[in-house]
């Protein structure tokens, strides 16, 4: 049996210090601590076997005390948030974050990373704009610089890689529409290579057939990860002919905009059909009605990666998840379930009743 790696974090916590302090009991700035303090951290460190990673050191030691991170688009506001406690994690480890955008496209993306890579930086977080496009550049920049990727990976290039369970987030969510009486589904996408969004629609599918519910391959619509493609995705849905009982949209802006697009058209969101999103941005819980959606835990998310980065052997290939969280509201509490083809509505099977 493996025995299980020690980190930094271990010893910080068994000491009772913050991860920050218990690097500079351990390493070359240990001056700036107290006697004490300085003690009591390296025989903690020396009773839990732990080994200061040369990444680590060689991080803590260079010139520049900075991360770089490229993110696909700095309009969405889940890449923003997640950014945002990127910055919080480095703080703590007194690091700053360099921030560039790729504006998803991997010729924009490729130049950052040979920016990143040249010396500017002294390791890279990176939310890849294309599973296979963008693959060369980040793994020929990390033969120089560690580097750590978020939410969507690129799987072959042998680079950790941390975000949320696609596959268990959907599956909440699909459990969470049968409850409601769904039967009928339409799923609004944004593949394009990019392999979280495969997971989730595979595991929409899966879920379907396994919930008896209907999916079929023309509803599943093709949108850009924005609000603008949420409201051609509703267009396109609703030329099809009736709507479903509900829509599964894998990101918040599209869901937004496909809320949008219907309330134009006079169709009712949770009463005429259900919605639901991935993300939890702030504007979820303010848009009308309210958005069901998964919540990921980007602190988490943030914090592994920055450990990784920072303690851990980042080049090399190992998947770390966490559970999203079904946050319920407006879009999908209908006080009834749909009425099936023929039957009476509930006004008048409670007349019959009575």
């Amino acid at each position: 049996m493996t025995r299980k790696r020690v980190r930094l974090a271990d010893v910080a916590e068994e000491a009772g210090v913050s991860a920050s302090t218990a690097s500079r009991a351990l390493g070359f700035d240990s001056h700036l601590i107290s006697p004490a303090t300085r003690e009591r951290v390296r025989m903690v460190a020396q009773r839990l076997g732990y080994r200061v990673n040369p990444i680590a050191r060689s991080l803590r030691m260079s010139s520049t005390a900075s991360i770089g991170m490229v993110v696909p688009s700095i309009m969405n506001p889940f890449f923003m948030e997640l950014v945002a406690h990127v910055e919080s994690c480095l703080a703590d480890e007194h690091m700053a974050l360099h921030l560039s955008n790729s504006r998803d496209s991997h010729t924009v993306e490729d130049q950052h990373i040979r920016t990143f890579s040249s010396g500017s930086v002294d390791g890279l977080i990176i939310v890849p704009c294309h599973e296979i496009s963008s693959a060369p550049a980040i793994e020929h920049a990390s033969r120089s610089l560690p580097i750590v990727q978020l939410d969507r990976p690129c799987p072959n290039i042998g680079i950790a890689s941390v975000g949320v369970d696609d596959r268990a987030s959907i599956g909440m969510i699909m459990d969470h529409l049968q409850a409601q009486g769904v039967h009928t589904l339409a799923l609004v996408t944004n593949t394009g290579a990019n392999l979280s969004s495969m997971a989730r629609v595979h595991e929409a599918l899966q879920a379907a057939t396994r919930l008896g519910m209907d999916l079929p391959e023309n509803r599943i619509i093709e949108g850009c990860q924005s609000v603008e493609g949420g409201i051609e995705a509703a267009r396109a849905l609703r030329a099809q002919g009736p709507l479903p009982d509900a829509i599964v949209c894998l990101n918040d802006l599209l869901a937004l905009g496909v809320i949008a697009e219907l309330r134009k058209r006079g169709i009712r969101v949770p009463d005429d059909v259900l919605v639901t999103g991935f993300d939890d941005i702030q504007f979820a819980a303010l848009s009308t009605p309210s958005l069901t959606t998964i919540r990921q835990p980007l602190m988490q998310i943030a914090r592994t990666a920055v450990q990784i980065l920072l303690n851990n052997q980042p080049n090399s290939y190992t998947r770390t998840t966490f559970k999203g969280e079904l946050i319920v509201r407006e879009s999908t509490t209908r006080l009834y379930p749909p009425q099936r083809p023929g039957s009476l509505p509930i006004w008048a099977a409670q007349k019959v009743s009575n």
